[in-house]
């Protein structure tokens, strides 16, 4: 079990994105069962010799750094977005989860390199929506963690006093509008 528990450490440590069971299970030629046995274990490990890094289980397993480093990290480590990127993520953290599509037909063409751009650095994630012709994209708790967000992005938007323009379904100007505005505000 300790072996299987190092093999775990090392994918999360590698891969250092959120990883579902199975994923792991595949990586490793593991059955998930055992993965998942072990996964418990080694999250146990972590939380007991009270170091700075932590295995989230939020919406899957990823090992990170502790919310009490965070500020190391980020000296380290800083986000660079470009205006045209942080207008994407923008949109995205208003709309989430928002259909890739849309936010193509909101932003362009270029929402495209935004969206690699936004994945590589872990501020969003994308899966497939239920008909599998588009990608529905949200962001991440590192998205959370780097904006130093707590709660829900809706009620960020309501203390930033934006909602009143925030529809479900916004047509183009509205939208560029908002972007707009809260990128204004980032500048």
């Amino acid at each position: 079990m300790e072996q299987l528990k190092s093999r775990i450490e090392a994918v999360l440590f590698v891969t250092a994105k959120v990883l579902q069971i199975n994923e792991i299970a595949e990586i490793l030629g593991e059955e998930p069962d055992m993965v998942e046995e072990a996964l418990l274990e080694l999250i146990m490990d972590y939380a007991s010799r009270e170091g700075a890094l932590e295995i989230d289980d939020e919406n899957g397993y990823i090992l990170q750094v502790k919310q009490e480093h965070l500020d190391i990290v980020e000296k380290l480590c800083p986000v660079e977005l470009r205006p045209p990127v942080l207008k994407t993520l923008t949109v995205i953290a208003l709309k989430e989860p928002i259909r890739q599509s849309y936010l193509k037909d909101l932003r362009g063409s270029n929402a495209y390199d935004h969206v690699t751009e936004l994945l590589e650095k872990g501020l969003i994630s994308r899966n497939k929506d239920k008909n599998g012709r588009s990608f529905n994209i949200k962001t991440t708790a590192k998205f959370k963690e780097y904006f130093k967000l707590k709660g829900d992005v809706r009620s960020l938007v309501k203390t930033l006093n934006i909602d009143a323009g925030v529809k479900d379904e916004p047509n183009e100007k509205d939208l560029q509008t908002e972007v707009e505005s809260v990128g204004e505000n980032n500048e």
